[in-house]
């Protein structure tokens, strides 16, 4: 039950200064968030090039409220495409989005998001990468559906993420696998209410083993985002049931979780992505692992009792 309050700590100041301030908070944010700008994040990129493995980068940071927010969130994005091109390392090397920080949630926000996503997307294009639109609460979905649709258009390889324990989610699967999208699954990260979200871990289970195989019988390119070993070890089943072949379908992890399992997969000739987070506006993100997993927070906990 402690996931839900974790949650709602996400979006406390009194608890982002709290936390920030902590002895011990450094330590354990470095153990998920890849440094804070383009430089601190370029060497992990090629470091886990170097080891047969692929990222998906994410400069993390989402509540905005000003205009001039979303542009800086886009330009970060257009820097960091920048330093993939120099160093060679787009092929190895997609973004995940999330539109909140493109302005989604401000006034016009639809077409602010739009306006500001489109040229990330034709930049990693031109490098021969692509972007990932990462799925956010449940009011937020038709919008970034829409938009994902929408630029599809000029750039098909564009990807979106479902959550497994959305009620709407194996409807959303079968049309994205319908229309050949590369789509990422994953459980859910967000407090969601009982009206539109399964609550039960383990009929969240199966409904995120019902909508893999929705994804894996389907025509796009599917993307399992999860830690699980059962859940990777039925995602490997239903991949060979459809005759999918090794580059037909990837698995994703978060940096810093599971790193040998990360290498494992590689070596065995899997798609391994993994998903690296970088930015100066970590909190929200760094509070939403700590809800996934409990042995996370106790982690965290015991750091920031440690004095000095």
């Amino acid at each position: 039950m402690l996931g839900p309050v974790i949650l709602a700590a996400s979006r406390s100041d009194k608890m982002r200064r709290f936390v920030s301030a902590a002895p011990g908070t450094k330590q354990v944010v470095a153990r998920f968030i890849a440094g804070e700008t383009v430089d601190d994040v370029v060497p992990i990129v090629q470091d886990l090039a170097a080891r047969g493995l692929e990222v998906t980068l994410d400069v993390v940071g989402e509540d905005i409220t000003t205009v001039e927010q979303s542009y800086a969130a886009r330009d970060a994005y257009l820097e960091l495409i920048g330093r993939l091109k120099e160093l060679g390392l787009g092929a190895r090397a997609e973004m995940s989005v999330k539109l909140s920080m493109f302005g989604q949630s401000l006034e016009n926000g639809h077409e602010l998001a739009l306006a500001n996503v489109r040229p990330v997307v034709a930049a990693a294009a031109e490098i021969g990468t692509t972007v990932t639109l990462d799925a956010e609460d449940h009011t937020t979905l038709d919008s970034m559906f829409a938009i994902h649709e929408e630029l599809r258009k000029d750039f098909p390889q564009t990807g979106c993420v479902i959550q497994a324990y959305l009620f709407r989610t194996e409807e959303d699967a079968r049309r994205l696998a319908a229309n050949g999208s590369r789509v990422r699954i994953v459980k859910g990260a967000y407090k969601e209410p009982a009206s539109v979200a399964i609550q039960d871990k383990a009929e969240i289970d199966k409904a995120y083993v019902r909508i893999m195989k929705i994804l894996m019988d389907g025509e796009g390119y599917p993307m399992i985002g999860s830690h699980d070993p059962r859940l990777i070890s039925i995602g490997q089943e239903l991949a060979r049931r459809a005759g999918r072949k090794l580059d037909e379908y990837e698995f994703q992890m978060l940096y810093g979780i599971r790193s040998e399992e990360q290498n494992r997969l590689a070596a065995e000739g899997h798609r391994m992505r993994v998903y690296t987070a970088y930015g100066t506006d970590w909190y929200g993100y760094f509070m939403r692992r700590l809800a996934e997993k409990p042995a996370n927070l106790l982690f965290f906990v015991r750091s920031i009792l440690t004095k000095g």
